[in-house]
């Protein structure tokens, strides 16, 4: 490839095509606008922030802009879970009745998108490995079909923004059966969230103070939490949804509360920013440890890390898409496991982990380049029952963004 080099082996031209990409979105309505950041062999290579983080209020993304990482959040939550297992306080293995007597004797749908009323007692309990590998047969309300889905809403509410107690909504949990036996297959779910509980319960303490003490306050994360300081909420990004007749943006931010939320969802509820994620991957890139600071021995990230599912487990669609073509799914994180294959839906070297977020944030730590990439957007995407039908086959256009973002970067690595 010809043009001068960039820092950390890049070409300087080719990584000069992504903001101008990336704008073209902003430009076209699809987006209100995006930051991203490359990280590569000990430095930051490219920071970029384009477009608005607030449209009516004319306000630009900048590199600090706060964003809802939603399920970017999994992988914190099962950090802190996994130094519990290092403590002993925990192990994969372990029911997770020892902590969450609401799920005990759970019964499970003789089909999943059939009657609430058909059922057969669930053949073992959920352990926290299941739970680490959304193999707990338990649901989310958007990734399910046909009467669990809905119920999953009436009972359970929003899996972002509760009025339930963690007590009460995991009381509401256990009275809802199973889309499937634990174990049996990969099915998106609330399975995080009740890990984030579980968590809580062990430490005695709101999962929020779990996660400042454990990994944010050791790692230097000031920008990261379930709920937005009053003096940072302008710096918050506002949510977005396309609408389908291709009409401008609309703002469909979230709400915002005066005190802490009592439910903190582990599974999805995190507010953070571009340097402070990169930060978390960092610690995840280096098995455990950044900057002298070590959370969790080198062989514990291995494990998480490694795919878990099986071939069977594989060849289910996940979101409507072939999804596990390419990759598999370890504890919390999902890694590619044949670059080739995987280029139909982005770029990455074998053994590259992440895990993304529902509003099109996404991020991916890749041992084999050296490379770290973040990708943070506020697109709003269907959250409600049976959305996963309503999403296959189709891709939000602001969504190409995305692996836009990760093809030219790799392309401009020479």
């Amino acid at each position: 490839m010809d043009g001068a080099q960039a820092p950390a082996g890049f070409n300087t031209d080719a990584l000069a095509g992504i903001a101008p990409a990336l704008k073209g979105l902003v430009d076209q309505g699809a987006l209100s606008g995006v930051v991203t950041l490359i990280w590569r062999k000990g430095e930051i290579v490219q920071v970029n922030a384009i477009g608005q983080r607030d449209i009516e209020g004319g306000l630009p993304m900048e590199r600090d802009t706060l964003f809802r990482i939603a399920s970017m959040t999994k992988p914190v939550t099962t950090v802190a879970a996994m130094q519990l297992v290092e403590e002993g306080k925990l192990k994969l293995s372990d029911p997770v009745t020892k902590w969450i007597p609401e799920l005990a004797g759970m019964l499970v749908l003789e089909d999943a998108a059939g009657g609430l009323d058909k059922t057969r007692p669930a053949q073992r309990e959920i352990t926290v490995e299941d739970l680490m590998t959304h193999r707990a047969g338990l649901a989310y309300g958007f990734t399910s079909v046909g009467p669990i889905a809905h119920a999953h809403e009436a009972k359970l509410g929003s899996p972002l923004v509760n009025p339930l107690s963690p007590d009460e909504w995991l009381k509401a949990l256990g009275e809802l059966p199973l889309s499937y036996e634990p174990g049996e297959r990969f099915h998106y779910s609330h399975a995080t969230d009740v890990l984030g509980f579980l968590v809580a319960r062990i430490e005695g303490k709101p999962l929020g103070e779990v996660l400042k003490a454990r990994v944010f306050d050791p790692l230097g994360l000031k920008d990261t939490f379930f709920w937005v300081p009053p003096e940072k909420r302008g710096r918050l990004a506002k949510l977005y949804q396309a609408p389908a007749d291709g009409g401008p943006l609309k703002d469909v931010s979230l709400p915002l509360t005066d005190t802490p939320p009592a439910f903190e969802g582990g599974g999805g509820g995190l507010i953070s920013t571009a340097d402070d994620y990169l930060k978390f991957a960092r610690m995840l890139m280096g098995r455990g440890e950044v900057d002298g600071v070590r959370l969790l021995k080198a062989e514990t990230v291995d494990e998480m890390a490694k795919n878990r599912l099986t071939e069977v487990q594989r060849s289910h669609t996940f979101m409507g898409m072939p999804f596990w073509l390419s990759q598999g799914f370890g504890l919390g994180l999902s890694m590619v496991m044949d670059s080739q294959k995987h280029e139909w839906m982005g770029a990455g070297g074998e053994g590259a982990f992440g895990w993304p977020g529902a509003f099109g944030t996404w991020w991916q730590a890749d041992p084999k380049n050296d490379l770290i990439l973040i990708y943070l957007i506020q697109d709003s995407m269907p959250l409600g029952p049976e959305a996963v039908t309503a999403m296959q086959g189709q891709r939000p256009t602001g969504r190409i963004g995305c692996p836009m973002f990760q093809k030219l970067t790799y392309a401009a690595l020479s």
